[in-house]
């Protein structure tokens, strides 16, 4: 999964510029860093991946599907005649 950053100077330095002391800012930042980095994020690179294997997965599917019936169909019609 890929990254995706966060940028806790300038989350820092909005804080400050908001009016809130800098220990405070940086206490915040961090947690919200570590929430982030332990959050299983999907970015788009994944849904994409994820949507190329369900796919190739639906077609292999579809393609065995087509074959056995074709396979019962040729057997029941050599059976019948």
């Amino acid at each position: 999964m890929s990254a995706v950053t966060f940028d806790t100077h300038k989350f820092v330095k909005a804080l400050e510029a908001a009016g809130m002391p800098v220990p405070q800012a940086e206490a915040i930042s961090n947690g919200i860093r570590d929430a982030h980095d332990s959050a299983a994020v999907a970015t788009k690179a994944d849904l994409r991946e994820l949507e190329l294997s369900l796919s190739l997965n639906l077609t292999v599917k579809l393609g065995a599907i087509v074959v056995v019936a074709l396979g019962a169909f040729s057997a029941l019609s050599k059976w019948i005649n």
